[in-house]
């Protein structure tokens, strides 16, 4: 199939407003085409909160026009000569993250998210001697550098496959990074589009229990069916944090506040434990830290982001094999517009999922 063969088009945001609504439907110039390349034809796209903080230009100043959107999945319809492991007619996906430089010490050990020369799967302008902009999958088609495209195992629909390639793998990285397993005892902050992957994920990885961490107590019952063991609601639950000291080998936190009682949930660590931070607020602000918490308790603070390519696939396989099932809601592509302010207004349970229906 030649590229005369098909128009990308898809939502463009083009100014801060985008975010209340305001997409609008066009054509757009993909990246310049080279032979490591994969074009895809889109069927899915997660909806993330990321997408939100890039229309607004919340995060940084967004390259207007934009199109948001990397949980993509799709059928392989153009592949450059270079590539070796996706051919035409492949299922394949893409998460949040498009390109790197291939050659430092991250992207070398498998660390590509943390390359310096990162580009994103939309909103990033590529380096000499690629050109172009990065645009998203709010979209009919994708062109992204073939090492970012993974194929989809069978078993897995693509609707559930969608928001695992960037909501999915967010918390399945720190997870199997910090020993998520057999033996421990795991704490999710904020039982979301991200946390409730993070339930899912901790009970397949094998934890001996899961605990779902959120404000308020009348989301029990659903945090308790995705799969936790137990639940503490902040807001509900009298001294909750003294009820519950020194209980979890390792918390992921997916709240972006700089609000959220910090402090308290450090508590909850036994000694040793490990706390992930993984939601970014627009500011980058957190809660302060007091040194006598981490100190007294041994405790480790720290970050993580998205995952490389080869962790998007085991955590691929990992879904397909366990028949993990996420709790999405199929929208179709020309809601768009509708669909953000949805999310923005809280409405997901837990992760939509954009259709092309043609």
């Amino acid at each position: 199939m030649s590229t005369t063969d098909y128009k990308f088009e898809g939502w463009l945001g083009k100014d801060k407003k985008s975010v209340e609504g305001n997409m609008e439907w066009g054509t757009f110039e993909p990246k310049t085409w080279d032979e490591d390349d994969v074009d895809i034809k889109i069927s899915h796209c997660g909806v993330c909160g990321s997408d939100l903080h890039t229309l607004s230009s919340g995060w940084f100043p967004t390259p207007y026009p934009c199109c948001v959107g990397h949980e993509i999945i799709g059928k392989a319809v153009k592949v450059g000569n270079n590539v070796k492991h996706i051919k035409v007619g492949d299922r394949v996906g893409v998460g949040a993250q498009a390109d790197s430089c291939g050659e430092c010490e991250e992207c070398k050990a498998g660390n590509e998210p943390h390359c310096a020369k990162t580009i994103n799967t939309y909103g990033s302008v590529y380096k000499s001697p690629k050109s172009g902009k990065s645009m998203g999958g709010y979209a009919t088609y994708n062109r992204t550098p073939s090492h970012f495209v993974v194929k989809i195992p069978d078993g897995l629909e693509s609707a559930d496959a969608a928001p695992m390639l960037c909501g999915g793998v967010t918390v399945y990285s720190p997870l199997i990074q910090n020993g998520c397993g057999p033996g421990k005892k795991v704490g999710v902050v904020g039982v979301g589009g991200l946390g409730h992957f993070a339930v899912l994920f901790a009970k397949a990885l094998g934890a001996d229990e899961v605990v779902g961490i959120s404000r308020k107590a009348e989301k029990r019952e659903e945090v308790m069916k995705i799969g936790a063991d137990r639940y503490i609601a902040t807001d509900d639950d009298e001294d909750w944090a003294k009820n519950n000291m020194r209980s979890l080998d390792l918390i992921v936190c997916t709240v972006s506040s700089a609000k959220m009682p910090l402090q308290d949930y450090l508590t909850l660590l036994k000694v040793k434990g490990t706390f992930i931070q993984v939601g970014l607020p627009d500011s980058g602000e957190l809660p302060n830290i007091n040194a006598f918490v981490l100190i007294a308790n041994g405790i480790k603070v720290g970050g993580s982001a998205i995952g490389a390519p080869w962790e998007i696939e085991k955590m691929l396989q990992l879904a397909a094999d366990k028949k993990i099932k996420p709790w999405i809601q199929e929208r179709p592509m020309k809601e768009a517009n509708q669909v953000i302010q949805d999310l923005e207004a809280g409405k997901a349970r837990y992760r939509y999922v954009l259709v092309n229906e043609n």
